[in-house]
């Protein structure tokens, strides 16, 4: 069968998959997250029983003068306590979104004062615990795909040294833009790492990198819907200006086995005659090869 349906001839599929485990069990995480959110919840009780409504609660956790990272936890709770609809992606842009627009937006949605101070004058110990464990369940989202970024630079540099070299954050870090390596290309691209040739410093391939523990369904659906308009952006911009551009998407996980999303790569795999590449950490061997880069 042809390099282009190289997945599809994959009949195991847990052959292929990394695991990574770096989660902690419960209920060990339990005191991990207390320790680390114990002080929070005290600031957050004392706002509360301090403020006149809801609205002041969110005006005072969103002060300029708070601590980020005390902002950001406090942030958490009113979205789990006082109002759901609050996102935290939203709230903590302290510079760019008035308080009071949120408040003329959302407050109709706010738990009323005068209940929240009933429930958080004397919040019980087992409350903490479990308000503790609520704001931190997405804490370690992201740390399996630096996890996985990091072993496949460790797998290049160690088989590709003097030859070329991979460039990006191996962990929470700023994405590459197109822009950056092409300044002819117009538009926001963000790519994970860029290979390039030692010899001359040519540009031999971007990539995207995604560990996924578990997926299905819209989320699978948004991520290969995602991948797919890469490939068309790239094919727009090589009938501009021709590259030796690559495609590298660094997809592995559990959830890379859901049969829509292994569908889905199995489609992107060998896009663009070829210049499209989804591999796991263990096919990078038999991908990543130098005619290919360099085709």
């Amino acid at each position: 069968m042809s390099e282009k349906n190289f997945l599809r001839t994959i009949s195991d599929l847990s052959k292929i998959i990394t695991p990574i485990d770096s989660t902690i069990r419960f209920p060990e995480i339990l005191g991990i997250l207390i320790d680390k959110y114990d002080d929070a919840i005290d600031v957050f009780c004392k706002l509360i029983v301090e403020s006149e409504s809801s609205a002041d609660v969110l005006r005072k956790i969103r002060s300029p003068d708070r601590d980020a990272d005390e902002r950001m936890a406090l942030l958490k709770m009113y979205r789990r306590c006082v109002s759901p609809v609050l996102d935290t992606e939203t709230t903590k842009k302290i510079k760019k979104i008035d308080s009071e627009t949120l408040i003329e937006a959302y407050g109709e949605t706010f738990k009323p004062i005068a209940k929240l101070k009933s429930q958080f004058s004397s919040l019980p110990k087992e409350y903490k615990y479990a308000l503790a464990a609520l704001v931190g369940e997405y804490d370690t989202r992201g740390q399996l795909g630096y996890q996985l970024t990091g072993a496949f630079f460790d797998w290049f540099e160690e088989h590709f040294s003097g030859r070329y070299t991979i460039e990006g954050p191996r962990g929470a870090g700023r994405d590459i833009e197109l822009s950056e390596l092409y300044p002819a290309y117009k538009g926001s691209y963000p790519c994970d790492f860029v290979i390039r040739r030692c010899t001359d410093n040519e540009i031999l391939a971007v990539g995207f990198a995604r560990y996924d523990s578990t997926r299905g369904g819209a989320q699978s659906d948004d991520r290969t819907g995602g991948n797919a308009n890469k490939v068309e952006k790239a094919k727009v911009f090589d009938k501009v200006t021709p590259t030796r551009l690559k495609l590298i998407f660094l997809s592995d996980g559990p959830g890379l086995m859901h049969g829509d999303t292994w569908e889905e790569a199995c489609i992107l795999d060998g896009q663009w005659d070829g210049r499209v590449r989804v591999i796991t950490l263990k096919l990078a061997a038999a991908r990543m090869s130098p005619d290919w880069l360099e085709s």
